[in-house]
């Protein structure tokens, strides 16, 4: 995909952030379909996961002060990987995984952040974000907050953290998610700013 297509619209040019939609094969046995070209149809014989996909335009982003009994750090993979592990029992990231991150052209260290709970140091929320120099564009990849530390703000704060962090350097940020995820991580991204969401369809069968 050329740049000037993506840039028109980010969100419906590709479900994948720009850097992907020109490195990564989508293997034969699936298919990943927007939703305004879905048919029900098209989903017969497969499983259907849909997709978010959110735009920010990185205005209006101000810096936030660290939330009272929190403070900042900048999280190893072995740390992540557990914090992930932690916030999400179905999905898991392992520490090489996260450590293969690090050798992306996207990746920059200082968008690797976690807020540790000051009186235990364990890991309260964390967030990985990665920058695509070519295009400009930043890309939220894990956002996470474990269990006994939800609806307290500081989802909302990581995500805004990031975007501070990203003004500087990019033209705008996009996120992708699950639709069908019981945290409803797109109402936290839209509450941070983003908007221009476009669904899409992965449809896998049976290799």
């Amino acid at each position: 995909m050329n740049k000037g297509t993506y840039l028109a619209s980010p969100c419906r040019a590709s479900s994948l952030p720009f850097w992907k939609t020109n490195s990564v094969t989508v293997p034969d046995y699936i298919r990943v379909v927007r939703d305004d070209l879905f048919t029900p149809e098209m989903a017969q014989g497969c499983k259907d996961e849909p997709y978010f996909k959110l735009y920010h335009g990185l205005d209006r982003v101000e810096q936030k002060a660290v939330p009272a009994g929190f403070k900042l750090i900048s999280p190893t993979a072995a740390e992540l990987s557990r914090h992930i592990g932690e916030c999400y029992p179905q999905e898991r990231a392992s520490e090489e995984e996260l450590s293969f991150f690090r050798r992306r052209p996207t990746y920059r260290p200082e968008l690797w952040i976690a807020l540790a709970d000051s009186a235990t140091a364990k890991i309260a929320a964390s967030g990985i974000a990665e920058f695509d120099a070519e295009i400009g564009e930043g890309i939220l990849e894990w956002i996470q907050v474990a269990p006994a530390y939800r609806r307290r703000g500081l989802g909302v704060y990581i995500v805004n953290e990031l975007l501070v962090r990203l003004k500087p350097i990019a033209d705008f940020v996009t996120v992708s998610g699950r639709i069908y995820n019981d945290t409803k991580p797109e109402l936290l991204y839209k509450t941070c700013g983003f908007g221009s969401m476009a669904i899409w369809h992965v449809l896998e069968r049976d290799p």
